[in-house]
């Protein structure tokens, strides 16, 4: 099986008046291409900054990351944005839809920064398959959060990622709109053929991936496959 995610002794440290705040440390695991996993953990124990330092949205303190083969940790800030836009694709709990484009325009975004053709065709039929065929011309401010998330949704298959990160994804929404938006992300994802990592509060959704790795205070405490990795 293809590693597409490899950390090797990751930390991650603020300074703050004049003190260390160690947030991670010393955080080590890999993840196979197409597998789904999930990061718990009580608030503060360094879940989201983790995604982050993951998906090359910062750099970490010490230690070694790869994505896809490339060490990101060694890149500049706009070479990791070339790594994003080319292999990751992101959800997150308060959508981040720009809010002066349509839905269908949010779609697009990420096939425009990579220069492809025919893209409104793709964003269409990526807006059709989470339900929003008719919503296209609406701006997010027109869409409940649920919709909302579905555009976002959408936007982060647009541009065929391999692998997805998604932050609290269901955080923001009710829970009947919850159980639609994680049966879409898990469809999209299997048909995809795309890695899935994803940070919840939420034990029921993180039972439905096929690795659980459970923070406590920067540290990892376990490392945990589930029953739905049997089904995988």
């Amino acid at each position: 099986m293809e590693t597409i995610l490899s950390l090797e002794g990751v930390s991650k440290m603020y300074q703050s008046a004049g003190n260390t705040l160690t947030v991670l440390d010393h955080i080590s695991f890999s993840v196979d291409a197409g597998s789904t996993l999930a990061i718990v953990g009580p608030s503060g124990s360094g879940k989201t900054t983790l995604l982050g330092l993951c998906a090359g949205l910062d750099r970490s303190s010490s230690g070694s990351i790869y994505l896809h083969n490339i060490r990101l940790d060694e890149l500049s800030e706009d070479r990791r944005a070339q790594v994003r836009n080319l292999y990751v694709g992101f959800i997150f709990q308060n959508f981040q839809l720009l809010p002066t484009l349509t839905a269908l325009e949010n779609v697009m975004v990420p096939l425009e920064l990579r220069g492809e053709k025919n893209i409104r065709l793709r964003a269409v039929d990526l807006l059709n398959k989470v339900g929003l065929a008719d919503r296209g011309h609406h701006y997010p401010a027109q869409l409940s959060g649920g919709e909302q998330q579905r555009v976002s949704l959408a936007r982060a298959f647009s541009n065929k990622p391999q692998i997805l990160f998604a932050d609290e994804p269901t955080g923001n929404l009710d829970a009947e709109t919850s159980e639609k938006i994680v049966k879409l992300i898990f469809d999209l994802n299997k048909e995809a053929g795309t890695t899935l990592i994803l940070v919840t509060h939420d034990h029921e959704l993180a039972s439905k991936t096929g690795r659980i790795i459970r923070l406590k205070g920067g540290k990892m405490v376990s490392d945990e496959q589930t029953i739905a990795a049997q089904v995988e």
